[in-house]
């Protein structure tokens, strides 16, 4: 890579950095160029040239918040769930997995969801978390063959909200597991008693 290659992916990275850090402290849509400038010590037009909207540069952060975040990634499922025989020990897998995934991330997921319906970016980004979380759902509930109302319902009750009303509880984070896996099991087994799935 020449000098004028690596000052460029510096400066995007400088520029990376200070949006990241202004997301956190303001919000998304709170954040100007100018204050993105500022941070990072350069003009407006040095920002607006490697990032020409809103949307390229909040995908230039996402695939940084993705990295350090590390949400479970449904390719793993064979994995995360070998030598687990049962749907109940690979909700308690996923619980598990899913809340580390929050304690790292629940800042930025806040933060981007506030602002999800004004940045396409966003959207997405938080679109492909769902997507991800409802398909370990559906490979924690194999071999059962979940239906879709099934999943959606675990997906409401699997949600980062449901995660932050336990850790607000006080409860101990492998309490607060065992009582989340113990919330999913019983709902399962009180939709298919219905008859709602």
């Amino acid at each position: 890579m020449g000098k004028r290659a690596a000052s460029q992916v510096e400066t995007r990275e400088r520029i990376v950095q200070a949006t990241m850090a202004l997301h956190d402290e303001k919000g998304i849509t709170h954040t100007s160029i100018n204050d993105i400038a500022a941070r990072a010590g350069l003009g407006a037009a040095t920002v607006l040239r490697h990032f020409p909207d809103t949307n390229a540069l909040v995908t230039a952060c996402g695939q940084h918040v993705a990295a350090e975040m590390a949400p479970p990634d449904p390719e793993d499922a064979p994995e995360l769930f070998a030598g687990l025989s049962t749907a109940d020990e690979r909700l308690g897998k996923l619980v598990r997995e899913l809340h580390a995934f929050y304690e790292r991330g629940h800042v930025r997921i806040e933060i981007a969801e506030q602002d999800r319906s004004r940045v396409e970016a966003l959207d997405r980004f938080l679109t492909m978390l769902d997507d991800g979380r409802r398909a370990l759902l559906r490979a924690a509930m194999a071999p059962d063959d979940p239906d879709d109302a099934l999943i959606e319902a675990l997906m409401a009750l699997s949600s980062i909200c449901v995660w932050k009303s336990l850790r607000d509880s006080r409860f101990a984070p492998d309490v607060a597991a065992q009582f989340h896996t113990a919330i999913l099991r019983r709902a399962v087994d009180a939709l298919i008693d219905a008859g709602f799935v």
